[in-house]
């Protein structure tokens, strides 16, 4: 952001600097923030010496004005911050900020063809930033620049204009991140993540997981083949959601889909062994999908990598998926192992049950897991 602003100065000058140094006065603008606070400010000047280089009258007739260097009274970076703590008070707020100040610098030249006139100039560069979970966010630049005109023998005219500019740096702080604080991912300063199951019927091609609607032979559309099974359905889970940021809080509102392709699945045998065989295969892919929910606590999920923990979880129970089929494949012989079968009939039911799926349930999402500041 860059800002340049001119015009009437504050009508009451302070009295000319003595023993070149300037006197920064109090601010007399605050900018109260629930928002923000600044905790640090490092001087990156790439010149820590005088802040202003000022045009002075000549000490003896004859000679020409002269440029001195000129501080801040106290040292240029106490002034600085003490006038940012009067603007930004600390108060109650909940995000502390580091502003890294890389210029400021007033700079003044002889007007053209005027001798007896000084043209000004001040320079502001600070960059905004924050740590969270252990990483440097950065947050916004801003750049200003601001130009006067003072008589040769009127120094005072300097302060209030340092003063001013310095205002508008830490007015525009204050409106950008009272702007960006309610919707803006790098602000956020905590993550709510929320599952539902999809569980709306409304791709003909696709059986979602639904307690309530069990598969039937009608969901085998593909053609019969031959070989040791008896049919065979094929399962699988996904999930989708929109991240948005709300009242500074990541909201992470994913939907869980566990499904069937209908086009995918085939049937050799009709009868209702072989149906549930094939239902314990939709079942388990519930199961898996039911763990990896749990998997994501709130401590295990960060602003930072959110997504990625996301997805790395989602391959590990995909992976988890493939093994628990093909385990339960080989262990119930395709469903021809009748006592087998009902070892893994029981033991999806009681880990259902627990996870408080079955007809007619509501359950299977999980709520309201928070994480960050």
């Amino acid at each position: 952001m860059s800002a340049a602003f001119s015009g009437p100065l504050p009508a009451a000058a302070q009295p000319a600097p003595t023993g070149l140094h300037l006197v920064l006065q109090p601010a007399t603008t605050v900018f109260p923030s629930k928002e923000f606070y600044v905790a640090r400010i490092i001087d990156e000047r790439p010149s820590r010496g005088a802040v202003a280089w000022l045009l002075m009258p000549p000490t003896r007739p004859g000679q020409p004005a002269a440029v001195h260097p000129t501080d801040l009274q106290g040292g240029g970076m106490a002034a600085i911050r003490q006038f940012i703590a009067q603007s930004l008070p600390r108060g109650t707020s909940r995000r502390p900020l580091t502003i890294r100040l890389q210029e400021c610098r007033v700079t003044e030249t002889a007007a053209p063809g005027q001798p007896a006139q000084v043209d000004g100039r001040i320079a502001l560069k600070m960059t905004l930033e924050w740590q969270r979970e252990g990483e440097t966010i950065a947050l916004t630049d801003y750049r200003g620049a601001a130009r006067y005109r003072r008589p040769l023998n009127q120094p005072a005219v300097v302060e209030p204009a340092l003063r001013q500019a310095l205002t508008e740096a830490l007015r525009y702080c204050h409106s950008w991140v009272t702007t960006q604080a309610p919707t803006s991912l790098k602000l956020a300063t905590g993550l709510r993540l929320r599952f539902t199951d999809y569980r709306q019927q409304t791709e003909p091609d696709t059986l979602f997981y639904d307690p309530a609607l069990p598969l039937a032979w009608a969901d085998f559309t593909a053609p019969a083949r031959t070989g040791k099974y008896a049919a065979a359905v094929f399962p699988s889970f996904s999930y989708a959601g929109q991240p948005r940021v709300v009242q500074g809080v990541l909201q992470l509102n994913l939907n869980l889909k566990v499904f069937v392709v209908r086009s995918s699945s085939w049937v050799a045998v009709r009868d209702a062994y072989n149906l549930n065989h094939e239902q314990r295969h939709f079942d388990l892919v519930k199961l898996v999908a039911e763990r990896y929910k749990r998997r994501l606590t709130p401590e295990r999920l960060t602003l930072k990598d959110y997504n990625s923990i996301l997805q790395y979880e989602y391959l590990v129970a995909f992976q988890e998926m493939n093994r628990l089929q093909e385990q339960y494949d080989a262990e119930t012989h395709g469903g021809q192992d009748t006592v087998a079968q009902e070892r893994w009939n029981q033991r999806i039911e009681a880990e259902l049950r627990q996870y408080g799926v079955g007809p007619g349930s509501k359950a299977g999402a999980v709520a309201g897991q928070e994480s960050g500041q």
